[in-house]
Order: C-alpha cells, then structure tokens, then sequence
C-alpha cells in the first residue's frame, strides 16, 4: 500500500470522530444543518443588532478610513490599513469564491446566491469586532524583535477570562484557540491549498498523460520555494505581497466575469429575476425556499470566515492607535469577498445556465463550464486565478499558524524557523499525496477555532460597543 494510503487509512478513525463532533448535525426540512454554522449565523444577527447595525450605517465612512482620511502622525504597528485588509482577503477570497458558489448553486438553486450575499452583509458586525479587539488586545511579545506585534482571538480570550478573575480557564480557552488554528493552518491552509492548485495545474498541463502527472511532489517543491520566500520575510513582506497579488486576482477574475456576463447581456435581466425569485418564492415550496437558504448561508459562512477569528490576527499588526477605526476597515472584508466576488461567480453561472445542464453537486467544474460559455480559453484564465488564489491563501495561514505557535511555543526565532519548515513541508506532502481523512481533520480544526472565538465576542461585545460609541461621537458619524 502506498504511504499516502497508509497514512490516510491510520488517520480516519480520529479524522471521523473530531468531524462528527465539530460538524454535528440536526435535521430541518430535509436538510443536514450543522450546528457550527447555527453558531455562526447566530453571531452574527446578534452583533449586528447589537452594534446598531454598523456594517450599514458605517459602510461610507470605513471606505474613507480605509483610504486613510483619518490616519494622523506615526502610530504603532507593522503594516498600513489597505495591506491588512489585502492580507485578510487573501486568505478568504480563495476557492471558495469559485467552486463554493458553484455548490451552493448546484444544490440550493439559484436561490442560494441571494442568501449568501444577505449573510456577507451581516458578517461584516462579526468581523468589526473581531478586529477591533484583535487591535485592542494585542501585544509586543518578542524581546529579540521588540518591533514585531502578536495580536488575535487567543490574547482577547486570555483578557476576557481574566477581567472576570478565571485567568486559568483564559489561557485554556487561549491555547484551545492556537492549537485548533495552527492544525487548521497546515492542513486547510497548506495541504488542501496546494493539493487543489496542483490539480488544475495537471489539467491544464494535459492531464494524466501530461508534464506534471505524477510529479506532484515537483509542484510541491515549486509551490513550498514560492511560499517560503515570502514567509520567511514576516508579516511585512506577506501584505506586500498580498497587497498586490490580491486586487490583482480579484480584478482579473470579476473583469473575466463581466466579459462572461457582457455576451448573455440579453439574459442579464432574466438571471436577476431567477435569482430573487428562487430566493423568495419559490415554485416548490417551503422545502425549496429552506434549501436555498440553508446552502446560501453555509456557503457564505464558509467562505468569509466571519467568527473564526482568524483575519484578527493579520488586522493586530495594522500602525494605528484606535482599533474601532481598522475594526471599520476589516468589516469591508465579507462585503469584498462574499457579495462582491461570490455574486459575480454566481451571475455568471445562472447568465451562461451552465447549472441547468450539471447533474448533482458540482464545484470548480460548473464554475470552469460558465466561464466557457462565454470564451473558449476562459477556464485558462481560471486556472490561473486558482492559482493565485491558493497561493495566496497559504502565504496569509502560515502567519495566522505562526501566531498561534508562537503563543503556544514562545516567541523566538527557533520556534518559528521550525514551524516555517513544517509548513512548507506540508505543502510538498499535500501536492502529491490525497490524503482525504486529514484533510477533513484540518477542516474540522478550522471551524473549532469558532467555539472558543465567538465565546469571547460574546463577553467583550459591551466595551466594543461603549468604544464604538465614543468613536462615532468624536468623529461625528451619524
């Protein structure tokens, strides 16, 4: 038997049992709802309630922000505003722009595409207050390099439990956050990230009978040389790097988008009304209506991270001295990602109806067929757009893995060349290896991270909202 084989089979029975725990259960109108998400679109609806709907009322002003109308003099921090929203983008904006919307389409109808854009809007509240106690709390935990900032959900966990005098249970919670985060890091960010770009890759090349086939472990070490050039560099050279990869990718992959859209232009306006309709009112009924939503909100969820906590980690490094103002920046992030993006994608697939002719659950392969409609070599330019999106996808989860080991492990320059190593290895090992049952491991570390995240939102949410208010007035925000 293979190692990969070996290795996966060994690995089933705990991948099994942490999935059946994480990724529990019920079922409502013929769907599996999984609680984590009941957790998730449950934050939410309440945060945006709670904070007075600020992903509205505030959209305006957090693009001036964003363009720095309100930056004054030389405050603490690493990187500029537009670079840590570009680095939190690029660990969401990823294949689940493209192959995500491509199930929930394939499964929910078009329907689904409405839903997830209504759960982007109010993403944004859980990503306003991650951030700004991501800011609020972070810290200069390195003595060699005291210029370096350590910032993200498992230091305002760690405060949450002390301000309440449980300082052991604070620094569980804490380290509970790191662990699941570095697991999700090397396998969610590095092992699925470059076993899917490797398999566009090899399609693009000619397949099973092309350059790459079999010579995964090529790509890998081509992938790992890429990914390490730039980690090793730190969080300045990842957002300089994703400050640039980002808005290019997103660019060429709406422009793309709009050319597809731009020769259905006659059926623009029937996809709209598809679309709406099938969200609304739907011709079968209730089931048909919970369907569309369940899978547009799932979709959505999974796709911009709001509540996981992770983007926190990358907006802690930002130079400013009120975390209200980058918590405004970082609530663009589900807007970008999941509005924005994902209905380009979706509009491009109810225009060509590339999803009338699928048959089941498809993901990437719906996507790459709408596109067609519109150019032949369109899924070119796809597989390109996969590329840098998996790329930069795994450079932003090395940082967010790097800041949790480091908190676990200590702050010092042995422990992170370690981890650095680790996950570039990793990334060689998931371009040439399926190993399926990890995978699902990784991905189930992942959404654990939301248990412990959304706990401390809960009990920090009042100083953010008393902070939120003294900001508004000072800068007289209506």
């Amino acid at each position: 038997m293979e190692i990969d084989k070996i290795i996966d089979t060994a690995f089933e029975p705990v991948s099994n049992a942490v999935a059946s725990i994480i990724f529990y259960s019920v079922s409502l109108f013929g769907m599996e709802i999984k609680l984590v998400l009941v957790w998730l679109v449950s934050a939410a609806l309440f945060f945006t309630v709670y904070l007075g709907f600020v992903n509205v009322r505030c959209f305006r002003h957090s693009i001036d922000v964003l363009r720095g109308k309100y930056d004054h003099g030389d405050v603490d921090g690493q990187i500029n505003r537009f670079q840590a929203l570009m680095t939190s983008l690029s660990a969401t904006v990823g294949l689940g722009n493209i192959a995500g919307v491509a199930v929930a389409i394939s499964v929910g109808g078009p329907g689904a595409a409405f839903w997830m854009a209504v759960m982007g809007v109010f993403s944004m509240s859980t990503k306003f207050i991650e951030v700004t106690l991501g800011i609020k709390y972070r810290l200069h935990g390195s003595k060699r390099h005291p210029e370096a900032i350590s910032g993200g959900p498992m230091y305002y966990l760690r405060a949450a439990f002390n301000q309440r005098s449980y300082p052991r249970f604070g620094k569980f919670m804490g380290g509970l956050f790191a662990l699941c985060c570095v697991g999700g890091t090397i396998g969610a960010g590095g092992l699925f990230q470059a076993n899917q770009a490797y398999q566009q890759a090899l399609v693009v090349t000619g397949g099973e009978t092309g350059f790459l086939a079999e010579r995964g472990w090529l790509f890998g070490i081509f992938m790992a040389l890429l990914v390490g050039m730039v980690i090793l560099g730190g969080i300045e050279w990842i957002a300089a790097v994703a400050g640039k990869i980002v808005p290019a990718m997103a660019i060429t992959y709406i422009i793309a988008g709009f050319v597809v859209i731009g020769v259905h232009h006659e059926l623009m306006p029937g996809a709209i009304q598809t679309i709406f309709e099938l969200a609304l009112y739907p011709e079968a009924g209730i089931g048909a209506l919970m369907g569309a939503l369940l899978m547009g909100v799932q979709r959505a969820t999974f796709s911009n991270e709001a509540g996981l906590g992770s983007s926190a980690i990358a907006h802690s490094a930002v130079k400013t001295d009120v975390p209200v103002s980058q918590g405004m920046v970082g609530m663009l992030a589900p807007f970008i990602d999941t509005v924005v993006i994902c209905m380009v994608t979706a509009l491009v697939i109810v225009i060509s109806g590339a999803y009338v002719e699928g048959n089941g659950i498809e993901g990437v392969e719906l996507t790459s067929r709408a596109f067609a409609s519109g150019i032949s070599w369109f899924p070119y330019v796809l597989s390109v757009t996969v590329f840098l999106f998996a790329y930069s996808t795994m450079i932003s989860w090395s940082y967010y893995g790097l800041k949790c080991t480091t908190y676990l492990f200590g702050e010092n320059d042995t422990v992170e060349n370690v981890y650095k190593s680790i996950f570039c290895l990793f990334i060689i090992v998931g371009s040439a290896t399926q190993l399926s049952n990890i995978i699902l491991f990784t991905d189930s570390m992942v959404f654990a991270m939301a248990i412990p995240n959304i706990i401390g939102l809960y009990m920090l949410a009042p100083e953010v909202k008393k902070d939120l208010e003294v900001y508004l007035q000072k800068i007289e925000v209506k």
